[in-house]
């Protein structure tokens, strides 16, 4: 979701994507902000968040 939202896309976006609602998403996002140490949703394009890893 973090990566999605760092890609640009609009909570929408990342629910269609996600099947869940905007509002669901902005909260996810609203509590993970304060872990990487940022606040506004555009700090996000500045973050390192590497390659995404492999799932099994």
């Amino acid at each position: 979701m973090i990566r999605l939202t760092a890609e640009g896309h609009s909570s929408r976006e990342i629910g269609a994507r996600l099947f869940l609602s905007c509002r669901t998403v902005d909260y996810h996002l609203y509590k993970a902000y304060p872990k990487l140490g940022i606040t506004p949703r555009r700090e996000l394009a500045a973050l390192d968040l590497g390659e995404p890893s492999a799932r099994r």
